[in-house]
């Protein structure tokens, strides 16, 4: 049986509206692929927890996180993901790509021209539709 792992990314807006995407690095597993920042939730974590972590370390911002947009559940080959994306602001640092291979600010009418990993494709679908954000 696959081991199903719960995960977490932030969808981050600027004032230009545009997102924040995170492009995996080829060490990574699924390498070269678009994501939203996130990560696992660890045992003990609320997601919003877990995103406010992971968001520290992945991008050393500090952020306020709003309504769950979407939640995915994706198998993969080895593993099966499930992914809650929720609406994320910054509220201090600048993004920083510590973890993956480069960070690009991409407006919504474009966001759907990357490569994304296939359980962040269903909170794409849902940008598209949307105009912006409300906290």
């Amino acid at each position: 049986m696959k081991k199903t792992i719960r995960v977490v990314g932030a969808v981050i807006e600027n004032e230009k509206k545009e997102i924040l995407c995170a492009l995996r690095s080829s060490e990574m597993t699924l390498p070269n692929l678009w994501e939203f920042p996130g990560g696992k939730i660890e045992n003990g974590e609320t997601p919003e927890q877990s995103l406010k972590r992971e968001i520290q370390e992945e991008l050393a911002c500090n952020i306020k996180i709003g309504e769950k947009i979407e939640e995915v559940t994706y198998e993969y080959e080895s593993v099966i993901v499930n992914l809650l994306t929720y609406k994320a602001q910054i509220l201090e640092g600048t993004p920083t790509a510590e973890e993956h291979a480069e960070l690009r600010w991409v407006s919504r009418n474009r966001i759907d021209e990357l490569k994304w990993a296939p359980a962040d494709i269903p909170t794409v679908e849902k940008l598209k539709k949307s105009e912006t954000f409300r906290y």
